[in-house]
């Protein structure tokens, strides 16, 4: 038998995540006959430290159809070759996670095996060294793909740094062009049918608003999932122990870098995103370890530029949802969970939930199975990412301060146990069903973090020292070249991209 369609959704909130959601909903199902609605109060601000992405944004921006250069233009934005931490492993040491591919494998074994052989020879330069994207961003580079054959050059992976306000105005024109109804108001009362589903919204002003199935972007509040539908939250401060962040916005006094800065402070960690028209600023710190009046005066210690505006507080859980979906509402953004912007995965979730709910769109029955599918998934997605980011903390040689001290020592999810134990027995890295990293994002940061396995794959020794470091001096050489080639991150975004006035 024939299921009724869902034909209303409405959407609580707006920001990045309710713009990314109609955006993406009203180009899927535009001139089908469904109706979206996004309410959101202008009385109610938004988070908006989501301005750093990692390369799956293209994805989501190819699924709108955006055009790269208009899309940099109207959100003043940058580019980004991947991460830089500094003082993570120990005061004065740097290390880049840069997106792409580093090395070349050899024989079907993974480049970075060779490296750990030839390092522990004293015959390898830094790994950094062997990866355009580190050494491009370090020299302030930048250019998008070309046709190159095997050069690196044709296969540049970036993200973007950007305007995360710009971005959400710029998707909501898109979305309201393709039948979007926005309505400005505030929500005072969230009505259920008799077996606890949504049925309606009452805003202040009296009107009652209804739909077959609800998105919930209203951020920290989860005021319909969490509130309304009392789905538990389940916290990781103790892994996570950063609970909040002042964020700052600089003008910008050189130009830009083509990299996310993140630097460890003694409670936390700061980070500098270089947009076209400012650079935004934010010290991520714990509570427990740290007052608000001191973190407030180590970010703007380390400022690079006169300050925009007053600085903001952030407070923040680190967790998750227990449910994403129950019923018929779903959570998206902040009232989906919360992990901190260290490896810029805020936008991506956003992202993930929406290429989700169109994989597992439902009807109005609303099973069950594909509720809990979609749950599973969002769970290994987001547990993934939180043991990445625990790997930061944990794997240091700092023991400056109690903040550090605790993380170097503290217990660690089994998950992130058994992957770093495969990788200190013999070097191995494996992914593991839909997480997002992949090897070369954890070996960049299990290397930088200082941790080294006891040997390497047993394959490498099929080739002798000697063909092994010619081929990596030819992998520095290849990798020096294509960098030689790129211009300046500046040249480009002037000659290509330049933002339009504010």
């Amino acid at each position: 038998m024939p299921v009724a369609q869902i034909k209303k959704i409405i959407i609580l909130g707006g920001g990045s995540s309710g713009w990314m959601t109609a955006a993406a909903l009203s180009k899927a199902l535009k001139n089908s006959g469904y109706h979206i609605q996004l309410i959101e109060s202008a009385q109610i601000s938004t988070v908006g430290v989501g301005e750093a992405t990692i390369p799956q944004i293209h994805y989501f921006n190819h699924l709108l159809g955006i055009d790269e250069i208009e899309f940099v233009k109207q959100t003043q934005a940058t580019f980004k070759l991947g991460i830089k931490f500094v003082d993570w492993q120990q005061i004065g040491h740097q290390y880049h996670h840069a997106f792409g591919e580093s090395g070349k494998d050899i024989n079907g074994v993974r480049f970075y095996h060779y490296w750990l052989k030839m390092k522990a020879l004293g015959k390898a330069s830094d790994f950094d060294h062997y990866s355009l994207n580190a050494i491009a961003s370090e020299e302030k580079r930048f250019m998008s793909s070309i046709d190159a054959g095997n050069s690196p050059l044709s296969t540049i992976a970036y993200g973007y740094h950007f305007d995360a306000s710009l971005f959400a105005n710029y998707l909501q024109k898109m979305a309201i062009s393709w039948g979007v109804n926005r309505t400005e108001g505030k929500v005072q009362q969230v009505n259920q049918h008799h077996d606890g589903s949504i049925r309606s919204l009452t805003l202040a002003d009296g009107s009652e608003h209804q739909a077959d199935f609800f998105i919930d972007c209203s951020g920290f509040r989860s005021l319909l999932m969490g509130e309304t539908l009392n789905v538990g939250y389940e916290n990781w401060d103790h892994w996570l122990p950063c609970d909040r962040a002042i964020t700052v916005a600089t003008a910008p006094v050189e130009t830009p870098w083509s990299y996310t800065q993140a630097q460890a402070h003694s409670a936390g960690w700061q980070w500098r995103i270089p947009l076209q028209h400012r650079v935004g600023n934010g010290h991520v710190y714990a509570s427990k370890f740290m007052s608000d009046d001191q973190a407030h005066s180590i970010l703007h210690q380390h400022l690079n530029g006169p300050v925009l505006a007053e600085a903001k507080l952030i407070k923040f859980s680190t967790g998750r949802r227990q449910k994403v979906w129950h019923k018929n509402c779903l959570a998206i953004g902040l009232s989906a969970g919360f992990v901190e912007p260290l490896e810029s995965t805020g936008l991506h979730l956003i992202q993930s939930s929406i290429e989700r709910l169109l994989n597992i769109f439902p009807n109005k029955a609303f099973a069950q199975s594909d509720i809990d599918e979609f749950n599973q998934q969002a769970q290994t997605e987001v547990e993934g990412i939180r043991d990445f980011l625990i790997l930061h903390y944990y794997a240091t040689k700092r023991d400056d301060s109690p903040f550090w001290q605790y993380c170097r020592t503290m217990d660690i999810p089994k998950t992130l146990q058994d992957k770093i134990a495969l990788f200190n027995n013999n070097g191995r890295i494996f992914r593991q069903g839909n997480e997002l990293f992949d090897y070369q994002s954890w070996f960049q940061v299990m290397n930088g973090q200082g941790l080294s396995p006891q040997s390497y794959h047993p394959l490498v020794d099929m080739l002798s020292e000697t063909e092994i470091e010619q081929r990596m001096e030819n992998i520095l050489s290849v990798m020096r070249k294509s960098a030689d080639y790129m211009p300046s991150h500046q040249t480009y975004i002037d000659q290509y991209c330049k933002a339009y006035p504010q």
